[in-house]
């Protein structure tokens, strides 16, 4: 799948409620905390509700990278 916009945030969604009002919260958070424009957010958001809970959730992880998972 690619990428809406070429970024992530760091985020590992394990642990994560499976709701999809959740995911897409925790990571809109964090999303606001790096930085990322409004409009970044939106497309994502957007394109992640654009079909069924499959494809959001993996729009939501193909936006997310854990940096933790670099040590």
């Amino acid at each position: 799948m690619k990428r809406v916009i070429d970024k992530t945030v760091d985020l590992d969604l394990d642990g994560v409620n499976g709701n999809a009002f959740m995911i897409m919260g925790v990571w809109r958070r964090q999303a606001v905390r790096e930085g990322w424009s409004d409009d970044e957010i939106q497309a994502v958001l957007t394109e992640a509700k654009s079909s069924d809970y499959n494809h959001l959730l993996a729009t939501i992880m193909n936006h997310c990278e854990s940096k933790n998972d670099e040590l």
